[in-house]
Protein backbone atom coordinates (compact mmCIF):
# COMPACT_ATOMS: atom_id res chain seq x y z
CA UNK A 1 0.00 0.00 0.00
CA UNK A 2 1.27 3.46 -0.77
CA UNK A 3 0.29 6.40 0.91
CA UNK A 4 1.31 9.78 1.65
CA UNK A 5 1.82 11.91 4.86
CA UNK A 6 0.66 15.98 4.81
CA UNK A 7 -0.59 18.81 6.96
CA UNK A 8 -4.47 18.82 7.35
CA UNK A 9 -6.53 21.75 7.38
CA UNK A 10 -9.92 22.55 7.90
CA UNK A 11 -10.63 21.41 4.63
CA UNK A 12 -9.71 17.62 5.68
CA UNK A 13 -12.29 17.49 8.95
CA UNK A 14 -14.52 14.66 7.17
CA UNK A 15 -11.87 12.85 6.81
CA UNK A 16 -9.95 13.00 10.04
CA UNK A 17 -13.16 12.76 12.24
CA UNK A 18 -13.88 9.60 12.12
CA UNK A 19 -10.00 8.62 12.24
CA UNK A 20 -10.46 11.21 15.73
CA UNK A 21 -13.43 8.74 16.78
CA UNK A 22 -11.72 5.68 16.41
CA UNK A 23 -8.85 6.76 17.92
CA UNK A 24 -10.72 7.75 21.46
CA UNK A 25 -12.54 4.09 20.69
CA UNK A 26 -9.31 2.57 21.26
CA UNK A 27 -8.86 4.30 24.23
CA UNK A 28 -12.01 2.66 25.88
CA UNK A 29 -14.53 5.86 25.06
CA UNK A 30 -17.51 5.44 23.04
CA UNK A 31 -18.00 6.40 19.93
CA UNK A 32 -19.04 9.82 19.34
CA UNK A 33 -18.28 11.55 15.90
CA UNK A 34 -20.03 14.53 16.52
CA UNK A 35 -18.15 15.06 19.34
CA UNK A 36 -14.82 13.95 17.22
CA UNK A 37 -15.80 16.67 14.41
CA UNK A 38 -16.25 19.46 16.94
CA UNK A 39 -13.31 18.81 18.83
CA UNK A 40 -11.32 18.77 16.17
CA UNK A 41 -12.93 21.63 14.25
CA UNK A 42 -12.01 24.10 17.41
CA UNK A 43 -8.72 23.05 17.17
CA UNK A 44 -8.36 24.22 14.08
CA UNK A 45 -9.97 27.36 14.37
CA UNK A 46 -8.05 28.37 17.10
CA UNK A 47 -4.88 27.03 15.70
CA UNK A 48 -4.40 24.93 18.67
CA UNK A 49 -2.55 22.14 16.96
CA UNK A 50 -0.74 20.76 14.40
CA UNK A 51 -2.80 17.78 12.36
CA UNK A 52 -0.78 15.34 10.03
CA UNK A 53 -2.72 13.23 8.08
CA UNK A 54 -1.84 9.87 6.18
CA UNK A 55 -3.80 9.26 2.92
CA UNK A 56 -4.10 5.55 0.66
CA UNK A 57 -3.82 6.09 -2.81
CA UNK A 58 -7.67 6.63 -2.87
CA UNK A 59 -7.30 9.46 -0.86
CA UNK A 60 -8.76 7.69 2.30
CA UNK A 61 -7.46 8.78 5.59
CA UNK A 62 -5.36 5.85 7.01
CA UNK A 63 -3.82 7.86 10.10
CA UNK A 64 -2.72 10.98 11.74
CA UNK A 65 -1.01 12.08 14.50
CA UNK A 66 -1.78 15.21 16.35
CA UNK A 67 1.07 18.30 18.03
CA UNK A 68 0.37 20.31 20.58
CA UNK A 69 2.55 23.28 21.53
CA UNK A 70 4.01 23.30 24.80
CA UNK A 71 6.94 25.42 26.58
CA UNK A 72 10.03 24.25 28.22
CA UNK A 73 10.24 26.60 31.35
CA UNK A 74 13.83 25.51 32.24
CA UNK A 75 14.90 25.34 28.55
CA UNK A 76 13.35 28.69 27.59
CA UNK A 77 12.52 26.93 24.39
CA UNK A 78 8.64 25.75 22.64
CA UNK A 79 7.91 22.02 21.92
CA UNK A 80 5.55 19.51 20.97
CA UNK A 81 3.40 17.19 22.69
CA UNK A 82 2.69 14.25 20.23
CA UNK A 83 -0.73 13.69 22.14
CA UNK A 84 -2.90 11.90 19.75
CA UNK A 85 -1.97 9.12 16.92
CA UNK A 86 -3.43 6.18 15.34
CA UNK A 87 -3.37 3.99 12.29
CA UNK A 88 -6.55 1.98 10.76
CA UNK A 89 -6.07 -1.44 11.81
CA UNK A 90 -5.54 -2.90 7.99
CA UNK A 91 -2.73 -0.24 7.13
CA UNK A 92 -0.81 -1.16 10.70
CA UNK A 93 2.76 -2.47 9.85
CA UNK A 94 3.22 -0.58 6.81
CA UNK A 95 5.19 2.32 7.76
CA UNK A 96 2.53 4.57 8.44
CA UNK A 97 3.12 5.32 12.33
CA UNK A 98 6.88 5.72 11.64
CA UNK A 99 6.10 7.81 8.21
CA UNK A 100 3.47 10.15 11.04
CA UNK A 101 6.60 10.15 13.49
CA UNK A 102 8.91 11.50 10.92
CA UNK A 103 6.46 14.19 9.37
CA UNK A 104 6.07 15.50 13.25
CA UNK A 105 9.97 15.30 14.09
CA UNK A 106 10.62 17.02 10.63
CA UNK A 107 7.66 19.96 11.49
CA UNK A 108 9.47 19.98 14.72
CA UNK A 109 12.78 20.50 13.31
CA UNK A 110 11.53 23.18 10.74
CA UNK A 111 9.29 25.32 13.52
CA UNK A 112 12.45 25.43 15.66
CA UNK A 113 11.15 23.43 18.61
CA UNK A 114 13.50 21.99 21.38
CA UNK A 115 11.40 18.50 20.92
CA UNK A 116 8.55 16.15 21.11
CA UNK A 117 7.14 14.11 23.78
CA UNK A 118 4.45 12.04 24.04
CA UNK A 119 2.84 8.97 26.25
CA UNK A 120 1.81 5.70 25.42
CA UNK A 121 0.00 2.80 27.24
CA UNK A 122 1.88 0.61 29.29
CA UNK A 123 0.38 -1.99 27.90
CA UNK A 124 1.00 -0.81 24.45
CA UNK A 125 4.48 -2.37 23.77
CA UNK A 126 4.14 -2.40 19.63
CA UNK A 127 4.35 1.25 19.58
CA UNK A 128 7.17 1.49 22.47
CA UNK A 129 9.36 -0.55 20.07
CA UNK A 130 8.67 1.72 17.31
CA UNK A 131 8.95 4.74 19.45
CA UNK A 132 12.44 3.24 20.25
CA UNK A 133 13.54 2.22 17.25
CA UNK A 134 13.37 6.13 16.08
CA UNK A 135 15.61 7.34 18.35
CA UNK A 136 12.82 8.18 21.04
CA UNK A 137 14.28 8.13 24.77
CA UNK A 138 12.07 6.56 27.73
CA UNK A 139 11.65 9.27 30.60
CA UNK A 140 13.24 7.99 33.60
CA UNK A 141 13.96 11.06 35.57
CA UNK A 142 10.95 12.54 36.04
CA UNK A 143 7.74 11.18 36.88
CA UNK A 144 4.22 12.26 35.83
CA UNK A 145 1.57 13.20 37.66
CA UNK A 146 -2.10 14.31 37.17
CA UNK A 147 -4.62 15.75 38.80
CA UNK A 148 -8.74 15.14 36.58
CA UNK A 149 -11.05 18.35 37.44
Amino acid sequence: MSFTVRHATIHDLDIIAPLFDAYRQFYKQPSDLALARRFIAERFQHAESVILLALDEQGQGIGFTQLYPLFSSVRATRKYLLNDMFVVPEARRLGVAAALLEAAAEHGHAMGVSGLSLSTAHDNLAAQRLYESMGWVLEEEFREYNLAL
